[in-house]
């Protein structure tokens, strides 16, 4: 049966993002691999359900900057549940003492979903549900 085996992320600094994802939500960064000639670089990073991101770095590219907060087209938003809203109450709580800035919520949503959007380091909407 098909499933998502991982996404990816183009990032400026890789290991500012995995830091991040592995200091909020506990993910386990992988080694990175490098390819010198393509001036490309990846880690991944794998959640404790098996779901994983691939964050990657290349020299052939450039990077616009983000206006905070602001929605684009393509893939928008990671989302990560932690089971409850107390959870997400309390990290919401600990982002914002840790200067994350939180866009949105906690809130229910009109589909039924108990969330908060925070930024990571690169802008990147992280969607954190119940």
């Amino acid at each position: 049966m098909p499933r998502v085996h991982h996404i990816a992320l183009w990032a400026s600094d890789i290991d500012r993002i995995c830091d991040f994802y592995s200091r909020v939500f506990k993910a386990t960064i992988g080694p990175l691999y490098a390819n010198k000639a393509k001036g490309f670089t990846s880690r991944f990073l794998s959640f404790e359900d098996g779901a994983s991101v691939e964050v990657m770095a290349s020299t052939a590219l450039s990077f616009e900057p983000k206006v905070s907060g602001m929605q684009r087209l393509g893939f928008t938003h990671l989302a990560i549940a932690l089971g409850s809203e107390q959870a997400v109450d309390e990290l919401a709580r600990q982002l914002r003492g840790q200067g994350v800035e939180v866009v949105d919520g906690p809130r229910w949503t009109g589909d039924g979903y108990y969330e908060c959007v925070a930024l990571d380091p690169e802008g990147n909407r992280v969607e954190i549900t119940a």
